[in-house]
């Protein structure tokens, strides 16, 4: 039987009073396995007023003391590693390796955030004039959304976007993906269990309709997201004109230039795994090839045979190498971009559409699908497929492929595949992409540095991650002061300093 999900609201789980409840299925089977409640707007308003009520005190409590439920909490995920790798697999179709990646991703940025009294630190500067110093300070603005996608449930929401924010002493309304919930809402139980006050951490999960009136209310300081660039760019004006602050991470089409001077068993490994892992259903995946012409053919043989290889199953099945896309409108959505491609003329030389597992019928499969030939202007090409789909397009040296790759409308990343170091450090001063490999297919960065997409990939002023996260969760105050003995004291107080130097 489905399990009737509960939001998690000021500390507990509690009966949602809405009548639309959504499925949320198992993609290895097809199996419907949660039913997840869509929470009314009253429902949303009153954890919007759970983190505003405890804002005070949390923002009170010594940063020092913040992080120790963060240190307690890392522990607990080391505790829980088997039990939430199960989940986001189960919930979402990554196979086992990948799914724990994903927490151990959540569990990289809660150490990040660990760091917080090292990074919230301000600034200072004696004698600014005579007799006056100024400190800037770093503190927590109140309560932030964040909305969640399904493709992460465990490292973004609860890796990129509630450790850092709480640590800096701020409060959180988590919107979390309606298909992929229960990692999060799983997660929440063990903040709490770490010792975080009920209603720091808020976990909701809601239609469009009710996120519209987050972007808008006036109790939330600022806005986390990550999706579509459609979605992106709608929350971000709205909660921008509302004078709130947003970072709305969105969509790719990450490109990797392979130079003939590749080794080209080594290369393509890279990219079978950058393109197909998590079904392709990741905004740092590499769906697309730019191959010099010299050795395009013998690249594109060696990565067709190697896709050939992946071992497709149930995600939970630990020897699993591809596992489903998230749900069956996706599979569908994604065939459908397959069959464009090949209207557009570009050339199919593998073809997942037909993909079944013995087993698993019903289950949302998508094999390792590759064009060849394709050419600038055909949309499979340009536009975010979102599934276990790589396109390679062909040209005839590093500058006719440099140019391609920063025509395209998206600079999450970018990669370059050569063993010429001037290349490389061309590509890495030129590329429009914020997050840059040099043979390394997905260059998705530590966390404390940013997740740094460019151009539509990404809208705001400040990047999720690193320094830039605790600069979007804080704002700054500078206190200039003055001090004065008895003796000068009358003197003193009577002058006036009109700020110049």
């Amino acid at each position: 039987m489905p399990e009737f999900l509960k939001p998690f609201i000021n500390g507990e789980y509690v009966q949602s009073q809405t009548e639309i409840y959504n499925d949320a299925y198992n993609p290895s089977t097809g199996e419907v396995i949660a039913k997840v409640p869509c929470c009314t707007k009253e429902e949303v308003a009153g954890a919007i007023a759970a983190a505003k009520k405890v804002f005070p005190a949390w923002r009170d409590t010594p940063v020092m003391k913040r992080v120790q439920v963060l240190y307690k909490l890392r522990d607990l995920i080391d505790k829980h590693m088997e039990e939430l790798t199960y989940l986001v697999a189960q919930e979402n179709g990554k196979v086992w390796e990948e799914a724990l990646g994903d927490v151990l991703k959540a569990k990289e940025g809660t150490e990040q955030a660990i760091a917080a009294p090292n990074l919230m630190m301000g600034e200072s500067l004696m004698e600014t004039s005579r007799g006056y110093d100024s400190v800037l300070y770093r503190e927590p603005l109140g309560v932030f959304a964040g909305i969640a996608p399904f493709n992460f449930p465990a490292m973004i929401p609860m890796g990129w976007m509630a450790p850092i924010c709480i640590a800096c002493g701020n409060t959180m309304v988590l919107k979390a993906a309606s298909p992929t919930p229960r990692t999060a809402l799983r997660m929440a139980a063990l903040y709490k269990e770490a010792g975080l006050p009920d209603g720091v951490l808020n976990v909701v999960t809601c239609s469009r309709n009710e996120v519209d009136a987050i972007l808008t209310h006036p109790d939330v300081k600022g806005i986390t997201f990550v999706g579509s660039t459609e979605v992106g760019l709608h929350i971000y004006s709205t909660a921008a004109k509302a004078g709130k602050r947003v970072q709305a991470l969105c969509e790719a089409k990450n490109h990797a230039l392979v130079l003939e001077d590749a080794p080209i068993a080594r290369t393509a490994a890279g990219i079978v795994n950058a393109a197909f892992g998590c079904a392709g259903e990741r905004c740092m995946a590499l769906p697309v090839v730019v191959a010099q012409e010299s050795i395009a053919d013998e690249l594109v043989a060696a990565i067709v045979e190697q896709a050939k290889q992946r071992k497709i199953g149930p995600a939970y099945e630990k020897s699993s190498q591809l596992g489903p896309v998230y749900s069956a409108a996706h599979k569908e959505y994604v065939i459908g971009r397959i069959e464009a491609g090949i209207q557009e003329g570009a050339k199919l030389v593998l073809d997942g559409r037909d993909c079944v597992v013995p087993g698993y019928e019903n289950g949302f499969y998508v094999g390792p699908t590759i064009f060849d030939n394709v050419k600038p202007g055909m949309d499979v090409g340009e536009s975010e497929i979102f599934g276990p789909v790589l396109c390679v397009k062909r040209v005839k040296d590093f500058e006719e492929g440099l140019a391609l790759m920063n025509a395209n409308e998206f600079a999450n990343g970018s990669v370059i595949f050569t063993q010429n170091g001037w290349y490389a450090r061309e590509f890495a001063r030129r590329t429009d992409g914020g997050m840059v490999g040099i043979n390394v297919g997905i260059p998705v960065p530590v966390g404390m540095f940013p997740f740094a997409g460019h151009k539509r990939s990404f809208f705001g002023d400040a990047h999720c991650l690193g320094k830039d996260a605790y600069r979007f969760y804080t704002e700054t105050k500078v206190v200039t002061t003055t001090w004065f003995d008895e003796e000068e004291g009358k003197k003193k107080a009577t002058s006036t300093w009109d700020g110049t130097i």
